[in-house]
């Protein structure tokens, strides 16, 4: 077992859920599942300008691209820390957790536990590094499948629960961004700068999970 702090709570996570240390970490394309840029993805359902108004309305800025950007520099060597602890909290929360249960044994699954992390640390530094281009628009469009029906289980080849209900993809961006702060606070950084990289990961982080959750949504109402 092993004892992670997780906002502000001691949760004992079984070790399984920590499977990926830094020396298994794989890079961009080499990682199984990971399509960012793949010929195969579909064309996302909506447009880049349509996606252009999603983030006027965050507010979202060149501003907060650059600061996306600085934060890439702090966060790339501090992955697998942000990972310990946001599967930390996955672990603690059975209901959370219930997504990565293989149905037939009732366990966590720990094979599609390790598949998925090392997707989500890429995820990190895609986040900083993002282009908002038709790419990265038909990305996020397939990992937003890949949490619905539609996709879910289908990468990894799991035989777990067959969706991430909608009601969770929204109330995740609260501890996703409110745990990562603590990590973008660095030797050289002010204490603005933190607040304006934070801002920029909850604009981004916002703005995907919209888009995740195109297929839970009817036809004509996204």
């Amino acid at each position: 077992m092993k004892l992670l702090v997780t906002l502000g709570v001691v949760a004992t996570v079984p070790i399984v859920l920590l499977f990926a240390s830094p020396s298994d970490a794989q890079s961009g394309k080499s990682i199984p599942g990971y399509a960012l840029g793949s010929k195969h993805l579909a064309s996302a359902p909506i447009s880049l300008d349509e996606m252009g108004l999603i983030q006027k309305s965050l507010l979202f800025s060149e501003e907060d691209v650059r600061y996306l950007r600085m934060s890439r520099g702090i966060l790339e060597n501090r992955v697998e820390e942000i990972l310990d602890v946001w599967y930390g909290f996955v672990g603690a929360n059975d209901h959370l957790l219930a997504s990565f249960v293989d149905r037939s044994t009732g366990e966590p699954d720990g094979a599609y536990l390790a598949a998925v992390r090392l997707r989500f640390g890429q995820w990190i530094l895609d986040t900083a590094d993002a282009e908002y281009d038709q790419k990265w628009l038909d990305y996020q469009i397939e990992i937003g499948r890949r949490h619905h029906t539609v996709g879910k289980n289908k990468t990894d080849g799991a035989n777990s629960t067959p969706i991430i209900q909608f009601r969770y993809l929204q109330a995740l961006t609260v501890p996703i961004t409110t745990t990562l702060k603590p990590f973008l606070e660095d030797e050289g950084v002010s204490a603005d700068e933190v607040e304006k990289m934070h801002a920029a990961w909850v604009k981004s982080v916002t703005l995907q999970v919209i888009l995740w959750s195109h297929p839970y949504i009817n036809d004509g109402e996204f």
